[in-house]
């Protein structure tokens, strides 16, 4: 299974990105899906995850109302809609894979399959 990740870059605060994680080698629609973060020197962390159908779907307490995660199975992709970002959304962003569960972990050692990261800058 290979995944993804794009749609990072450098951005001011206040201002939106949306990453994109495009999936192969599995059938998307048996995987959950989560996005996680790591800031420098920090802990990788669980910022969103979304159900196998799209209809569940679970976001860390700092983003909801923010951000948006969503999947469309038909083109094999996640989305994170991240609009009024802030300079502690600073972090490189993973889209994470699991095959083994039907409900949402935000339990990055749950999580079968990762991608290679994209960087989202919030500058102040």
């Amino acid at each position: 299974v290979q995944l993804q990740a794009s749609g990072g870059g450098l951005v001011q605060t206040g201002g939106s990105l949306r990453l994109s994680c495009v999936v192969s080698g599995r059938t998307f629609s048996d995987l959950t899906m989560g996005w996680f973060r790591q800031a420098p020197g920090k802990e990788r962390e669980f910022v969103a995850g979304i159900s196998r159908s799209g209809r569940n779907t679970l976001y860390r307490d700092s983003v909801k109302g923010r951000f948006t995660i969503s999947r469309d199975n038909a083109k094999n992709t996640m989305y994170l809609q991240m609009n009024s970002l802030e300079p502690e959304d600073t972090a490189v962003y993973y889209c994470a894979a699991d095959e083994r569960q039907y409900g949402i972990s935000r339990l990055k050692y749950e999580y079968d399959y990762w991608g290679q990261g994209t960087e989202v800058t919030v500058s102040s």
